[in-house]
């Protein structure tokens, strides 16, 4: 079965086009646009005319993409962003002239266990169970504990994301202190909050790109490479040093790392703590970075 899925976040809008059978996936297509659709919605609660147009122009390509492949089902799912807006329902009619379906704004349950699906399908054999999957995205962070066959034994959403925590908290360039110490406390507020379990887990699976850009950084590599990235186990210790070196560094510095997306270079300091403050809060020395992620959820789910 051939089928394309969306994944409509905060920052990114992904796109994976794949052939499905017997349990097994061929990639046919895998493209992402950073749109930042999310720009702003956590200070006044709408989407933006600017980002909508910016989102539009990213599904129109994908579209062209869809067509070409003749794919036998669509999914789109849109997460955090979506959710908080009040002019969601513009998007969705935007949406459905264009792909001919509509999105689905998610759930942070949902979002969950779609991750997770992604996340560990492809786990690599001797990384023990309950995993704990840590989905960074644009506007929210997804925790989820579960078991090898894919039960889910705890799941949440928190509102804590690159973009919401870079507008809330990180304006200077590069952050003070100040604004550093208050993001993390913003940080440190949500994770107190959450009801997954973290000190229970065994091992630590991260995906997305805050997670994947962070690793890149501690693997010092010269440009981004989905290969060398995916199942890398990096050591937590060396998490804490890279967030502390992009949190210190300029966006233009940034952007001058042959890994980084121009579209991240922003955010990614917000990004990595988040990811800093979650693993200071678990018992493992080690991070596996999974490369399969949400998208990998949705598309699989279509055959559900």
């Amino acid at each position: 079965m051939k089928v394309a899925a969306i994944d409509c976040g905060t920052n990114t809008i992904k796109l994976l086009i794949a052939d499905l059978h017997r349990g097994n996936q061929v990639e046919l297509v895998r493209e992402i646009r950073m749109v930042r659709l999310g720009e702003g919605v956590d200070a006044t609660g709408r989407l933006s005319e600017a980002a909508l147009a910016r989102a539009f122009a990213a599904i129109d390509e994908y579209a062209e993409m869809i067509a070409e492949h003749a794919v036998t089902a669509v999914r789109m799912c849109a997460t955090s962003a979506v959710r908080d807006a009040a002019n969601a329902d513009f998007f969705a009619a935007g949406v459905r002239e264009r792909l001919g379906v509509d999105p689905e704004v998610v759930a942070g349950d949902e979002e969950a266990r779609l991750s997770f699906a992604g996340a560990t399908r492809m786990v690599l054999a001797g990384v023990l169970p309950p995993f704990l999957v840590i989905d960074i995205g644009g506007g929210s962070t997804e925790l989820i504990l579960g078991n090898a066959d894919g039960t889910i034994t705890a799941a949440q959403s928190l509102d804590i994301g690159s973009v919401r925590i870079t507008e809330r908290h990180l304006h200077s360039d590069p952050p003070t202190r100040e604004e550093i110490d208050a993001a993390t406390a913003d940080i440190a507020a949500a994770l107190d909050q959450t009801l997954v379990p973290l000190s229970q887990t065994n091992a630590v699976i991260g995906v997305a790109g805050s997670i994947t850009t962070t690793a890149a950084m501690v693997l010092g590599l010269a440009h981004y490479d989905r290969q060398l990235l995916n199942n890398a186990v990096i050591d937590t210790d060396k998490v804490h040093l890279a967030t502390h070196v992009l949190l210190a560094m300029t966006v233009e510095e940034r952007r001058a790392l042959g890994f980084m997306h121009p579209g991240r270079a922003d955010v990614i300091g917000a990004g990595a703590l988040i990811l800093d403050q979650v693993l200071r809060r678990t018992p493992v020395s080690t991070m596996l970075v999974s490369e399969s992620d949400i998208l990998d959820g949705i598309a699989w789910s279509l055959v559900g």
